[in-house]
């Protein structure tokens, strides 16, 4: 399967694909002031469906990740993701 990157080399996974998760995650670690909009604007994931697809990050994955207003921050990836890995799916696709 042939994934597309946006203007930032982030690749544009399918709604329905895990990965699409994985970069939220790691967005959410990597930006200084990770924002709905800051995320939207580096990855292409809505900013209107964030808050739903981190409770699946939560639900599906155990990471603890806090909302202070408008900024997200990770406490933990949880017993199933490591960081590390769910790095790489920032850097694979097309």
């Amino acid at each position: 399967m042939t994934v597309t990157r946006n203007k930032f080399g982030v690749p544009q996974y399918p709604l329905d694909d895990a990965r699409r998760l994985f970069v939220l995650a790691s967005a959410i670690d990597l930006l200084e002031r990770p924002t709905p909009t800051a995320i939207d604007d580096l990855t292409g994931i809505d900013k209107s469906s964030i808050d739903e697809q981190v409770d699946k990050l939560r639900e599906q994955y155990g990471m603890v990740i806090h909302k202070f207003g408008d900024i997200y921050r990770i406490e933990s990836w949880g017993d199933v993701l490591n960081k590390d890995s769910v790095a790489k799916a920032m850097q694979q696709g097309a």
